[in-house]
């Protein structure tokens, strides 16, 4: 039987996780705000969850219908046969996301969608389920529109951009499912020298290596998936058995820098834990001291940007170093620079060839594509933010 899925994303990446799903087989991906939707087998959107790695999450279509008041949104989830999707034994968690809905609060709705739940199993079962909200078990997301709302099941659990693999790791990190979709929008290949001069914990260079090499996303970690009625561990082993044979063996050029040196041994602790300690170089250096390891390639990387002021005032000063750092030692390559500073693409000293709008959570960012080519330097002086 057909399901219905949905899969958030980061806001920016829908076009590359529609590429991604596409691949993967999913038959009409519907890219939308945020995420992804597509219609498969319980198996397809169990083989997503094992595989993307642009996806924060797939969640399964469970219920839909119009609702104008808290109680018609608590006859809807009561409709819903949950002791068929899940055990009495389950600790749950429900949350509530909205857009445009006539509903005064988002606690009380998913306060009342909790006692629907709570109430269908009473009705049948004669208990009910415990809530969790730390680890559930079983997570149920509401999405609430104006008039419409959907009802899904969570198969990921923990979001997908926590692979499991990584051991390291410092503060305010680049998520992996983000880092994944900008090398796909780079346009990297396997075979080409793929370059991160301010590496932290290896982000960027782990999610090129892990697709480089085939390696799914999902394979060291568990899933929500597990703890559904409809799991079925035989279908699910075959699933990973499907997963692991995607494994290839194929040789990489990979560097990584960075001024820390705390910073390089947690990258190359975090390859190390993914089996993948040989598959980049590493070397602790200022990015200004860095010259391109081959003629051309990518260079990507998500620079530091000022929060307090006197953050800000340093990097104004750092920002033309970096953009002087890339034409001097960098002619021939394509470099990407993620930044959520406007005064990056003034700063830089450099022309923008491409300019791509992404989030990073809530944080507003864009993806700069520059052409490093011989010739003078071209300033660009704007008196507004790309």
């Amino acid at each position: 039987m057909s399901e219905r899925f949905f899969v958030p994303c980061p806001r920016g990446l829908e076009g590359v996780l529609a590429q991604e799903l596409a691949r993967l087989g999913v038959e009409r991906p519907e890219p939308a705000s945020a995420g992804v939707g597509f219609a498969g087998e319980f198996a397809l959107g169990a083989w997503v969850n094992l595989t993307s790695r642009i996806a924060t999450r797939v969640l399964w279509q469970v219920g839909e219908g119009d609702y104008r008041n808290e109680d018609e949104l608590y006859r809807l989830a009561r409709d819903i046969p949950w002791p068929r999707h899940f055990a009495v034994e389950r600790t749950i968690r429900v949350d509530v996301r909205a857009q445009r809905s006539p509903l005064r609060s988002l606690e009380f709705a998913a306060l009342r969608v909790k006692d629907a739940v709570c109430d269908r199993f009473r009705a049948q079962l004669g208990a009910r389920p415990s809530v969790d909200t730390v680890a559930p078990q079983v997570r149920l997301w509401v999405f609430l529109q104006e008039r419409r709302a959907r009802l899904y099941l969570d198969l990921s659990g923990e979001p997908l951009y926590r692979r499991g693999f990584k051991r390291s790791t410092v503060a305010a990190p680049l998520k992996e499912n983000l880092a994944a979709g900008i090398l796909m929008l780079t346009g990297w290949r396997p075979e080409e020298p793929l370059v991160d001069p301010m590496c932290g914990s290896g982000t960027f260079l782990l999610e090129a290596a892990m697709a480089a090499r085939g390696i799914a996303p999902g394979l060291a970690r568990g899933f929500a998936l597990e703890n559904l009625e409809n799991f079925d561990p035989a279908q699910w082993r075959a699933l990973r058995r499907r997963a692991e044979a995607l494994r290839r063996d194929v040789p990489l050029r990979l560097w990584g820098s960075d001024v820390d040196p705390a910073m390089v041994a947690a990258a190359r602790d975090n390859l190390a834990a993914a089996g993948l300690e040989e598959a980049a170089h590493w070397q602790v250096a200022d990015v200004g001291e860095l010259v391109a390891p081959a003629p051309e390639g990518v260079l990507v990387s998500n620079p530091p940007y000022g929060v307090r002021l006197d953050e800000a005032q340093r990097l104004a000063a750092w920002y033309p170093r970096l953009g002087d750092a890339l034409k001097r030692h960098w002619t021939g390559w394509r470099a990407w620079i993620l930044t959520a500073d406007p005064e990056l693409p003034r700063a830089i000293g450099l022309k923008a060839s491409r300019r791509v709008p992404l989030f990073n959570g809530a944080l507003e960012c864009r993806l700069l594509e520059y052409r490093l080519v011989a010739g003078p330097m071209r300033r660009r002086v704007s008196s507004t933010p790309p």
